[in-house]
């Protein structure tokens, strides 16, 4: 059993304020398989002061000096890639090929891409007489969720000790296991002391106490958009800069004339990976109404074909991360149930011969109205629902009839035809004719409306940690008189 009963503060493994514990549990046995001490209040104070102090001189490093850290911290991570891919399936039900396929490459990835942004980014822009300079904006706060830990650990890390800025990190505390390892090899990188710092908490106290500092200068937060909310309310006194990468509820669209096999296969896959705790799944698949009956059985074949099991015995799809999702993805498939939709694979309960576990049986619904639960609500699950359309217009406005913003799947043989449709939907992302290797880290990720604000990824990933100054008069061109 594990247990990380310390936090990481000012360089070192430190006791926690309080003996508050929380033990995390195997999504796969139901068992115990760790504990982990819960801070508050006074060990946030603690691990903002190490950040603020160690802030001044760390924000005056110079690049090769932070690229040469990443380059450290990118090289711990592959040399412990073994232990993070057996933290993520203990402690999240990942299977054992996303963890090695997905998980960890994903979070390579995010380190490689800061590390080549950061060789060729220019701090400072010249305008005539003036002089504009990016500096870092302080110390942030890293709130990140459990449904993709060690990536979006990376995602949030790289860039913010790229540009100079110091951290406090708040993981998940349904899977800390990653976490743990992630602040060891940053540890063992060199990472100068107060640089980063962990705490280990919920959002209700660890989460509010860094959202409310007045010492944090930005806080970052990948999670529900429930969460999100509270955290912009909770900074909105201090006037920090909140950077939000919420809930989604993208659509997935085949306009007439697509590749139907590939792209409803290829759909129907992207919703069960991750037992569909992905904020960017394509949910909700619009498909012409006279060809729904074809992508039904597409999809459907698609689903059953998905073994369901022990993450560590070879299976494609893993249970879902605790009881309470469980709980919450079943409500939905029996709302989706009750409204009337029609299930063509899966269902409630758990599959068959998986009764220990949160197993949730890859469920795809057809006939599914724009109104329904199933279609306007983020499930967090293996549910994927199929709604007709009539025509063009209609399938954009139903794309668009959401609360969120994140991603959004357009698929055509007309690449143009493609573009013209994909540029009329309000997300973040669109992804033109895409297979699941799409994901690209030098490109900007995240959302509009209700799925959050500001990017990671590529240039603009750095520069959500970086504040503009203008410097006036700075290099004039003739002496005054």
């Amino acid at each position: 059993m594990r247990s990380h009963l310390k936090f990481f503060i000012g360089g070192q493994w430190v006791e926690p304020a309080s003996s508050s514990i929380h033990e995390a549990i195997n999504p796969a046995t139901e068992t115990v398989s760790g504990k982990i001490a819960m801070g508050n209040a006074m060990d946030v104070d603690r691990a903002v002061a190490a950040a603020r102090q160690a802030f001044d001189r760390y924000s005056q490093t110079s690049t090769e000096e932070r690229q040469a850290l990443l380059e450290r911290i990118a090289a711990g991570m592959a040399a412990r890639a073994k232990d993070l891919h057996a933290a993520l399936t203990e402690e999240m039900g990942s299977p054992t090929w996303a963890a090695e396929q997905a998980h960890v490459p994903l979070a390579l990835g995010h380190f490689a891409a800061a590390i080549k942004q950061l060789q060729s980014y220019e701090f400072e822009e010249k305008r005539g007489i003036h002089l504009v300079r990016k500096v870092p904006i302080g110390v942030c706060a890293l709130i990140t969720p459990w449904n993709w830990p060690v990536a979006m650990l990376a995602a949030k890390t790289a860039p913010a000790l790229a540009v100079g800025c110091t951290v406090v990190l708040k993981p998940s505390e349904f899977s800390p296991f990653t976490a743990q390892i992630f602040a060891e090899v940053l540890q063992e990188a060199g990472v100068p002391p107060g640089v980063f710092n962990m705490v280990f908490g919920d959002g209700p106290t660890v989460g509010t106490a860094l959202s409310r500092h007045p010492d944090v200068d930005m806080v970052s937060i990948t999670g529900s958009t429930r969460a999100g909310i509270e955290v912009a309310k909770n900074a909105a006194d201090t006037v920090k800069r909140v950077h939000q990468e919420l809930g989604g509820k993208s659509p997935n669209l085949m306009l007439p004339d697509a590749d139907l096999e590939k792209a409803v296969a290829s759909g129907t896959t992207f919703i069960m990976i991750n037992s569909g705790q992905s904020c960017s799944a394509p949910s909700r698949m619009l498909v012409p109404r006279h060809l729904m009956d074809a992508a039904g059985e597409i999809a459907s074949k698609t689903a059953q074909s998905l073994v369901v099991g022990r993450p560590d015995g070879g299976a494609f799809i893993g249970p879902v991360v605790n009881a309470s999702q469980w709980k919450r993805i079943q409500g939905y498939i029996q709302s989706g149930i009750d409204e009337g939709a029609r299930v063509l694979v899966g269902g409630v309960g758990k599959p068959e011969g998986l009764q220990t576990g949160y197993y949730v049986k890859p469920t795809v619904f057809t006939n599914v109205r724009p109104d329904m639960r199933i279609a306007k609500e983020e499930i967090f699950g293996p549910v994927l629902a199929i709604i007709p359309y009539d025509d063009e217009e209609e399938a954009v406005r139903i794309a668009n009839d959401s609360p969120y913003g994140l991603a959004a799947y357009v698929h055509s043989r007309s690449l143009e035809k493609a573009r013209a449709v994909g540029a009329r939907i309000r997300a973040g992302q669109v992804y033109l004719n895409g297979d699941l290797n799409l994901f690209d880290s030098t490109v900007p990720f995240g959302g509009c409306k209700c799925s959050g604000n500001g990017r990671e990824g590529g240039v603009e990933g750095l520069e959500s940690f970086l504040e503009d100054i203008a410097f006036l008069g700075y290099a004039p061109e003739t002496q005054a008189a």
